[in-house]
């Protein structure tokens, strides 16, 4: 598995319309064969910051996400709504071993 967490900051301004479109990439997401779990988190304290925790069967599988057309709608979406650069990084899986996923 590959795990990929992202974190957004998003204009207070934009909030309902991000977390809108994020649903929605995230629900088409999860239909992709190579998506374990794709979920959006809103920090309890500060509305305007998000986490997207994104799980992968394979090293692929990330990249094929990025083509989907639902990706490139929601990134066209949302692009204007940042107020900073998304930052990502990459994880490998520990625990619970890939195959009890």
């Amino acid at each position: 598995m590959v795990i990929l967490i992202v974190h957004v900051h998003v204009k207070s301004e934009h909030i309902d319309a991000f977390r809108e479109a994020t649903i929605e990439n995230a629900r088409n997401s999860r239909q992709e064969p190579g998506i374990v779990r794709f979920d959006l988190l809103q920090q309890a304290d500060d509305a305007s910051r998000f986490v997207l925790y994104e799980v992968y069967r394979s090293p692929e599988a990330p990249p094929q996400h990025r083509e989907t057309a639902h990706y490139k709608t929601w990134l066209a979406r949302v692009t204007d709504m940042l107020a900073g650069d998304r930052t990502r990084v990459f994880y490998s899986n520990v625990f619970p071993s890939d195959a009890e996923w």
